[in-house]
């Protein structure tokens, strides 16, 4: 093939850089232009808008049930704090509630979230804090029944301080746990987003007291530079009995 003008061979020098590069415009700090930048480089955020998702994060989700198996057709799930709602867009296809997959049960997704959510094909969406009282049995009367998935994404606002917004994301995963045991069905899995920081020991005893089996996972689409990870937790057992766990891929 003959090279382009200017090429010099293998070594990379005339080569165009195709890195999408983002100017400091003014007003706009050296921080936001970075985070601009990786977007705009981002494999999955390319994906994401080409494949119709709401954002990267749905990559998430796709990679833990593609090595789990939580989202069968005929599931009912909850997610919880599900703008923009990847998530609840790929649940929507994976346990068929569209009814699209002929032969195969059809799943229900309800997703729930603090600010209004543009309507998704195929999931319920409610504007509902699900820490309110009496949040747990409206949504289960929503579903008709209790649920075999809870799953978050949910993320505090960023303080700028590491320790205090790990504590605040373990908080809030608690209180996803306490409602996921509210509404679970027997044999359900719990999935969430922590952010390793050493203060998950709680969370993990609880997990592990009400679940057969806990690992913690980072899937391929989390940034490597990030230090969320993903806890998925499966056979829920009501009776809270101890069953046996694994540390999972990046604990």
């Amino acid at each position: 093939m003959a090279k382009a003008p200017g090429d010099k061979g293998t070594s990379g020098r005339g080569q165009r850089d195709l890195r999408v590069r983002v100017k400091t415009a003014r007003g706009r700090k050296l921080s936001s232009t970075l985070w601009l930048e990786r977007q705009l480089n981002d494999p999955y955020v390319q994906r994401a808008k080409k494949e119709g998702f709401r954002g990267r994060a749905a990559y998430k989700i796709l990679e833990l049930d593609d090595k789990y198996r939580f989202l069968v057709p005929g599931a009912r799930v909850v997610d919880l704090g599900c703008a923009p709602g990847g998530w609840c867009q790929v649940a929507v296809a994976r346990v068929n509630a569209l009814g699209t997959k002929s032969g195969k049960k059809v799943g229900t997704v309800l997703g729930v979230d603090l600010q209004a959510v543009d309507a998704i094909a195929g999931a319920q969406i409610h504007q509902l804090d699900f820490l309110d009282d009496g949040a747990d049995q409206q949504v289960k009367d929503w579903l008709g029944g209790p649920a075999d998935v809870v799953m978050s994404d949910m993320a505090a606002a960023s303080s700028g301080h590491q320790g205090t917004d790990h504590l605040r994301i373990i908080a809030l995963c608690e209180a996803a746990a306490e409602f996921a045991f509210d509404v679970l069905e027997e044999g359900g899995t719990f999935v969430a987003k922590v952010l390793a920081g050493g203060a998950e020991a709680e969370l993990q005893t609880k997990l592990k007291k009400n679940f057969a089996k806990v690992v913690n996972v980072k899937p391929p689409a989390s940034r490597a530079d990030s230090s969320e990870k993903f806890v998925v937790a499966t056979g829920f057992r009501r009776s809270g009995a101890t069953g046996p766990s694994e540390p999972g891929i990046g604990a």
